[in-house]
């Protein structure tokens, strides 16, 4: 199972980050998870929200250049040593992480990390073999 991230280009000027999320706050989209990658002239803006579809479609029609890419999201106990036991997994396996950025629920002793590997089904059966989970978009929106 995967979630759909949305990565936004957002010019790496004063408030533009404001403007984007003044955006996102007016047409009522709620994210979920955060991550922000710059380069001296741009940034890229990775989100998780609660309806991609929406999002992908609201942020086009503002002009915004938007793409949506299938990450996963893995459930783990919120206790030290649980990244390090899912990244160990991946590694042994064989699996390239790109990159990773953690979100958080109201869903207590748990934690979330959104993982963007070079294979999602590789990494999605080696971690159900050792009874990790991955959470659906479905299931991401009832967070």
């Amino acid at each position: 199972m995967t979630v759909k991230q949305i990565s936004v280009f957002v010019e790496n000027k004063a408030g533009k980050l404001a403007e984007l999320t003044e955006y996102l706050h007016e047409n009522d989209i709620d994210m979920r998870a955060l991550s922000i990658a710059e380069a001296q002239d741009f940034g890229i803006v990775r989100m998780i929200v609660d309806d991609a579809y929406k999002t992908s479609c609201t942020l086009k029609e503002a002009g915004y250049v938007a793409s949506i890419t299938p990450v996963l999201a893995v459930e783990m106990p919120d206790e030290p040593g649980s990244l390090f036991h899912i990244l160990k997994l991946l590694g042994d396996g064989g699996v390239n992480l790109e990159y990773m950025y953690a979100f958080l629920t109201r869903k207590a002793d748990t934690a979330y990390m959104v993982l963007r590997v070079e294979n999602n089904e590789k990494a999605i059966e080696i971690l159900s073999r050792k009874g990790i989970h991955t959470i659906s978009q479905e299931a991401l929106e009832n967070l």
